[in-house]
């Protein structure tokens, strides 16, 4: 399912006309990284793994969408920071990721 999850992440972000190229490649590069640490919680944290990518999915979704609703878009970025805090000492790296996904979309004024 995270990996289904994450190919439709990137099929949004590649069909998003209003996503300048280069934010568009840093932004699918830290999905190929969000992919590969995520992908060992399934095993033992599936429900928070799910939930991490879910929330990516709502704040790209969101990114693309952002014209039409700001405070939707603002509020998915806050909830992909967010689904992550509990991870923070015990896999750091995912933490790193998620935040930059998150600086990535707010700098494009979410």
């Amino acid at each position: 399912m995270i990996p289904e999850r994450i190919a439709q992440i990137e099929a949004t972000l590649n069909s998003a006309a209003n996503i300048p190229d280069v934010t568009r490649q840093e932004l699918l590069g830290l999905l190929a990284r969000l992919k590969s640490e995520v992908a060992p919680l399934v095993e033992t944290h599936g429900a928070s793994a799910d939930q991490i990518t879910g929330h990516a999915d709502a704040a790209v979704q969101a990114a693309v969408r952002r014209e039409e609703q700001p405070e939707e878009a603002a509020q998915a970025v806050e909830g992909l920071a967010a689904s992550v805090r509990d991870f923070e000492v015990s896999h750091p790296r995912l933490v790193q990721i998620v935040d930059r996904i998150a600086l990535t979309l707010s700098n494009m004024g979410i």
